[in-house]
């Protein structure tokens, strides 16, 4: 009905596949790819107990939150949506999360929706996550806007909900959604993270909501120790939480995702990266700087690499010598059978001449 939105803006000048595949594919459900995403801890680690030791404390959560508003910022696909066959971008980066306020079964939970334009620092997205969850998670807190609107929903009748939800999502595919129903809307968001390992348990790929704007999620697992096998082929024990994660096919190829999902790895492994906030000259490049091996780490690896060829050399001159050894015997087995032949031969003729 209308083209414009309160909270995207049109996306123009996309190629045949990238239009048409909204058409193809209507819905966010049989649209949605998942994957898990294995995350080396040990870097993540460092720089928490060093930046704990300059004052600042950091959680997972802060990271995972603070690099995936990066990423956006940096690869703005991802911040795409499609409403009704059309695709959106959003205005901001919006991230949405629920707390529980109390770690029980009857607690109560607040969904919580922040907005980042992606040029904030780690410490910043840290102070905005801080201040949202402290005003929310104390049991006398004010109901956030989102548990507001839910909790007058309920009072409805079935029939009156039902009602209210087809009128909602008939106005949210035209575009004439209220935007005060979209500022409280947790469904409207570029990504949803969920923190599994709060609660102990490992990652899951969560489902993409049909209602709303969130093209992706990022359930977070709990840490643990498993093999890995490192750059030199070695295999030890390392410390990893998968992250599971749902995305809309539609927004953006399998090229484009996949060269997001290893830009995301580089910043867990250089987390140092996110502690600069980005220029507003809407600058978009970001320089990842990868840690250097020190010279002792160097040495040993020459040590081992010069042990590895000793050894190959050996197994060489090995292999040489048995190659000998077996022409030796071949040539003592043909001779044996030469001598033999000979015998019968000598022996046939002896048997002519009786």
């Amino acid at each position: 009905m209308f083209k414009k939105r309160s909270d995207g803006y049109l996306v123009k000048g996309l190629d045949t596949i990238s239009k048409a595949g909204p058409f193809f594919m209507p819905t966010r459900i049989e649209s949605q790819n998942t994957c898990f995403n294995p995350i080396r801890c040990e870097a993540l680690d460092e720089f928490i107990a060093r930046e704990k030791r300059a004052g600042n404390s950091f959680t997972y959560t802060h990271f995972v939150i603070a690099s995936l508003v990066r990423l956006f910022y940096l690869r703005p696909k991802l911040n795409y949506f499609v409403s009704h066959n059309v695709i959106y971008e959003h205005k901001n980066i919006e991230v949405c999360m629920v707390i529980k306020k109390s770690l029980t079964d009857d607690g109560e939970e607040v969904t919580l929706k922040i907005p980042f334009t992606g040029r904030e620092s780690i410490f910043e997205v840290k102070e905005k996550l801080d201040k949202e969850i402290e005003a929310n998670l104390s049991l006398n807190a004010e109901k956030y806007d989102t548990t507001k609107k839910a909790g007058a929903l309920n009072m409805l009748p079935n029939w009156g909900f039902r009602l209210f939800m087809k009128l909602a999502r008939f106005m949210d595919r035209h575009n004439i959604l209220p935007k005060s129903l979209i500022k409280a809307s947790c469904f409207h968001c570029s990504v949803f993270v969920t923190n599994l390992k709060s609660l102990k348990i490992d990652a899951i790929n969560h489902h993409l909501y049909e209602f709303g704007t969130c093209s992706l999620f990022v359930a977070m697992g709990k840490e643990k120790m498993v093999p890995v096998v490192e750059g030199n082929k070695e295999l030890k024990i390392g410390k990893v939480m998968n992250i599971g994660i749902n995305m809309d096919e539609r927004v953006a190829d399998g090229f484009y995702y996949a060269k997001s999902l290893r830009m995301w790895n580089d910043m867990f492994a250089n987390p140092d990266c996110l502690k600069q906030a980005m220029p507003d000259d809407g600058s978009k490049k970001m320089v990842i700087k990868k840690k250097r091996k020190s010279k002792k780490d160097q040495t040993t690896k020459k040590v081992k690499n010069k042990s590895e060829k000793t050894k190959k050399s050996k197994k060489r001159k090995k292999t040489k010598e048995q190659i000998e050894k077996q022409k030796l015997l071949k040539k003592q087995i043909k001779e044996e059978k030469e001598e033999l032949r000979l015998k019968i031969k000598q022996q046939k003729s002896a048997m002519k001449e009786l």
